[in-house]
């Protein structure tokens, strides 16, 4: 029993620390691939129309539905206390700093986390990495700078209109249940919003894509030879995504609170 917890704890440090490792070559290959990496542009642009412009209209369909949610259910609680003002706040707080980065996370790590996983997996399984490190392709810089660039850059732009569309969602809600003028429900808003509100939000969606575009490259990379393990990469992905933009979240989100 005891040997079995050590060895998993051995693996597990193994496998944080290659993840690491791959990180860095990922960043270090940032700039040869900006520079001479032509070939690669076509991976970048696919990677961010699937990513960002195809998983849009979901992203705003549920910003609207959160940001109408949060007026509809808060504002008569507050309303009961006669603190109708903390609405603003409240909603800045859940859409544009907590629920929006974390969101648009999720539904990237659904969309794309698995298919970075499964098709890298599918091309080492395939013995395509072999081709390119044959003839003198860096398979880092030409499959894996390129994903994690084009997750990071989409779940960037995907959260900013969130915030926006979550933002929307409220106001219509308000505009119909107290023919709130817009000028003054965005007014309140823009009190209510802050330069830290902004970063912590920018700050998250950049994190998160790091993290999870790293996520999915190391699975695909770490495959071996059969092709039953194609699946579990995407699995595998999924579920560490999920608990590392967790524990991001909630450290970022700790930092800011004890700053504050």
């Amino acid at each position: 029993m005891i040997k079995r917890i050590g060895a998993e704890i051995l693996d597990a440090k193994d496998k944080t620390v290659y993840a690491i490792g791959f990180f860095g070559k990922s960043l270090r290959g940032i700039g040869p691939f900006i520079y001479r990496g032509q070939a690669s542009y076509r991976i970048l642009t696919m990677q961010i129309l699937f990513t960002f412009v195809e998983a849009l209209g979901v992203s705003v369909l549920l910003a609207l539905g959160i940001g109408a949610a949060v007026n509809v259910l808060g504002l008569p609680i507050l309303s009961s206390f006669s603190q109708e003002r903390l609405i603003y706040p409240l909603i800045i707080t859940i859409i544009t700093r907590e629920l929006g980065p974390l969101l648009t996370a999720f539904i990237i790590i659904a969309r794309s986390a698995t298919a970075i996983a499964t098709e890298t997996a599918g091309m080492v399984v395939s013995h395509e990495i072999e081709a390119y490190i044959s003839v003198g392709i860096d398979p880092i810089e030409h499959i894996a700078v390129p994903r994690l660039l084009g997750v990071t850059i989409s779940l960037f732009l995907l959260n900013i209109y969130f915030s926006i569309a979550g933002l929307a969602g409220s106001f219509f809600i308000a505009q119909f249940a107290n023919n709130l003028p817009a000028a003054d429900y965005f007014a309140n808003l823009l009190l209510s919003l802050s330069l830290a509100d902004i970063l912590v939000s920018l700050i998250k969606s950049v994190v998160f894509g790091l993290i999870l575009a790293t996520v999915a490259n190391v699975q695909g990379f770490s495959v071996e030879r059969a092709s039953t393990e194609i699946p579990q990469a995407g699995l595998r992905a999924v579920g560490s995504s999920f608990f590392w933009c967790i524990a991001a979240n909630l450290v970022i989100s700790a930092m800011y609170y004890a700053i504050r």
